[in-house]
Parts: structure tokens; C-alpha cells; sequence
């Protein structure tokens, strides 16, 4: 603008020093005449348009000729539709529902302890004795009286069978029987109980009681920890705002950091409870640990595939930028001809981010030309230059 005020004030002094002598400014405005002084105004307004097309043309012309002129570098990617897949990211910790106490159900002293730690057992195998305070001895006296019942209930009922005998005689030798019976079960079934036995296979991960120790039912008389490393899983919480893309059979990525490992999993019961204090339901995933290297407790990482889209146009975040009404856009680069072509801005909407890369919804076809680097010093209708070969968004 600057030189157009310079030129038109050029103008004027060289028309000044020509033929015809014009009135100045000055002179215009002293006389008051209100005809005159706009006739003056719209003189001098058709003078800088003149003026103005005058140098838009020569800068035009100087823009071609010109081969050392100042033309922005960019460099691009070429957007094309590819497949995405977003991923939760969480943390969990490895649980087992086979990591459990034993407990003796009867008191007593613990007379033999028949295993050690880092053994494995198979369900039902005898892991400890306990004194059985005289049961046996009792069982065994139960036993003969049973015996003896059973004979005289076998005897009276062929005498009742054939007509001999009293109904009475026959019913006191059944009843008999029968009692003698319940009592031997009975102290078998307490008998039993003097004998720890593993509730399913697994390896004993810790022999809490020595032998020789007094026991009893009850809290801190574990005897035992059984620990099955076969059947593992993970359980993590889960913001109840992915309760609809969180489901049972979801691919998850399982990453342990401490064992560096990494495996592929998938999500085995989602929970239908939302805990009210934190928003979350727990899901579990199954994992699988044939190695035995992975241990209750363990911390790990969690990928769970919570949206794919098979036709997704995928930028940068870096090289978004957001306007003064709140909406995001990207440059554009149109028109290339010998790499060089005009940027142009154009307003995107935005999807799901993974990483430094961002899903874009709509305002950007398959091919189009995106400005990456140089994308925050470029203006809109600006000429620039791309530097390096078109890349695909990635």
C-alpha cells in the first residue's frame, strides 16, 4: 500500500510539472466547494486504482520472469483410504481362580506332612495327616457292631419270609441294622476329614504349618496355598463409556514389561455391573501360560480393539490446526504443475486418535495432496513448492 500512496504521489508531482497546472488538495479543500472537493475525491480514487492495477500486473510479470523468488517448501502426503484399528489401553493384574488357602477341618496335631513347596499334586492326593484322636479305633468297633447287625437283619427277615417269628423281632433287627449303618458313615465321613487332601491339581506355591504343629479350624490355621498356573487371566476395570464396544470374543494385545512378552488374547467374560464409585466394569481375558512363567499377580498391558474401520483416511495430528471458531483444518496442496501448486485450507472433521495419527471423518477425499511439513507457516491461496515425493498418509 505503502507503494502505491509512492507512486500515485509521483504521479501527481509529474503531472504537476506537465502541461495543464491541477488545483491541489489544499487548494480544493480552501475553496469550500463541496462539488469540488468530491470531484477532486473521485479523481484521485480512480488515479490509485489505476495505479493499482498497474503494479498488480507488473508484479505479475515480475512473479514469471523472476526464477529466484521466495516460494514456500512443503513437503506432502498423499491421503488413501486404509484399514484402522483403535485400541484401549489399560492395565491389569493376572488372577487365578485356583490360588487357594488350606484349611484342616478338624483339630488336632498335624502328625505328617506328606509334600513340599514347588511340588505339583494331583486333585485328591493326600497332602498332610492329622491325629484323628481315636476315630479309627471307634470306626472300627462301629464296624463290628454293623457286621453283627447286618447278620441278625439278614436272619430274621428269612425267618419272617417263611412265616417264623414275631413282626417285631424282624423290625428291631432292621432298625438295628440301619443305625449301625448311619454311625459307620458318619465317623468315616469325620474320619476323613483327618486327612488334607489337594481340592484340585496344582503345585503347593507354600507350606504355611510345620509338622508337629496343633491345628484348627479356622482363620490363620492355613496349612497350605495351591496355586494352578494353568487356568490364568487377566482382569481389568473398563470406563462404562465403552460398555457397548467392550464385548466378549474383542481381540485384545497382552504385553508383560517385566517378563518382556507379548501375546494375543481374547476378552472371555465382560462384566454387567457398573461399580458405582469409579464408572467401570471388569472384563476378563484369558491367558495362557503353558511355560509357567506367568504368576498371579503380575502386571500387565492391555490392547483391546474397541473400533476398526476398513476405509479410514489417516493424518498426522501434528499438522492440524484449529481456527477462531473452534474448527480444525488442514492445507491442501491444489493445482500442481512442476511441483509447485497453491495451498489451500480446508476444514476437517476428526475421529479417533492412535498414537500421532488421527482418524479423519470427513472434509478430505482419497489422493488428496496434504501439506505435512511447513503445514503451520503456509497461508491460504499461497503458491508453494513441494519438496520431497508424495508419501502415503500412514
Amino acid at each position: 500500500m505503502r507503494k502505491i500512496y509512492s507512486l500515485f504521489v509521483v504521479t501527481l508531482l509529474l503531472a504537476s510539472c506537465g502541461g495543464k497546472k491541477e488545483q491541489s488538495v489544499q487548494d480544493v479543500i480552501a475553496s469550500n466547494d463541496l462539488a469540488k472537493i468530491r470531484e477532486k475525491k473521485v479523481s484521485l480514487d480512480t488515479q490509485m486504482q489505476t495505479l493499482a492495477e498497474d503494479i498488480k500486473i507488473l508484479n505479475d510479470k515480475i512473479s514469471e520472469l523472476d526464477t529466484n523468488k521466495k516460494v514456500p517448501l512443503i513437503t506432502v502426503i498423499s491421503a488413501k483410504e486404509q484399514v484402522f484399528d483403535h485400541y484401549l489401553e489399560l492395565q491389569g493384574n493376572v488372577q487365578t481362580k485356583q490360588n487357594v488357602l488350606i484349611y484342616p477341618e478338624m483339630p488336632g496335631l498335624l502328625v505328617r506332612i506328606y509334600v513340599k513347596e514347588g511340588q505339583y499334586v494331583k486333585k485328591g492326593q493326600t497332602l498332610a495327616k492329622i491325629d484323628d484322636g481315636g476315630l479309627a479305633n471307634q470306626l472300627a468297633q462301629v464296624e463290628a457292631q454293623a457286621a453283627l447287625a447286618e447278620t441278625t437283619y439278614k436272619r430274621q427277615k428269612r425267618l419272617w419270609e417263611q412265616k417264623i417269628g414275631s413282626e417285631i423281632q424282624f423290625l428291631q433287627a432292621k432298625t438295628s441294622y440301619e443305625a449301625q449303618t448311619n454311625a459307620v458313615s458318619q465317623l468315616r465321613r469325620q474320619l476323613a476329614k483327618s486327612v488334607i487332601t489337594a481340592p484340585f491339581s496344582g503345585v503347593i506355591d507354600d507350606v504355611i504349618k510345620e509338622q508337629g504343629t496343633v491345628v484348627a479350624p479356622g482363620m490363620g490355621s492355613e496349612v497350605f496355598r495351591i496355586v494352578n498356573l494353568k487356568d490364568m487371566y487377566i482382569e481389568t476395570d473398563v470406563p462404562e463409556s465403552y460398555i457397548t464396544s467392550i464385548k466378549k470374543g474383542k481381540t485384545v494385545e497382552v504385553e508383560f514389561p517385566i517378563l518382556g512378552k507379548k501375546l494375543t488374547s481374547k476378552i472371555r467374560q465382560a462384566g454387567n455391573f457398573i461399580n458405582p464409585a469409579n464408572r467401570t466394569f471388569k472384563v476378563e481375558v484369558g491367558v495362557p501360560n503353558q511355560d509357567g512363567k506367568i504368576k498371579p499377580n503380575l502386571t500387565a498391558k492391555l490392547k483391546i480393539n474397541d473400533y476398526s474401520n476398513e476405509k479410514a483416511v489417516l493424518i498426522p495430528q501434528s499438522i492440524i490446526s484449529e481456527n477462531a471458531n473452534g474448527e480444525q483444518y488442514i492445507y491442501v496442496v491444489e493445482n500442481i504443475k512442476d511441483q509447485v501448486g497453491t495451498a489451500k485450507q480446508t476444514i476437517i472433521s476428526t475421529g479417533k486418535t492412535q498414537g500421532d495419527i488421527i482418524e479423519v471423518l470427513s472434509g478430505v477425499e482419497s489422493g488428496a495432496k496434504i501439506i505435512e511439513e511447513g503445514a503451520r507457516s503456509v497461508k491460504n491461496g499461497q503458491e508453494v513448492k513441494i519438496l520431497a515425493a508424495s508419501q502415503d498418509a500412514k
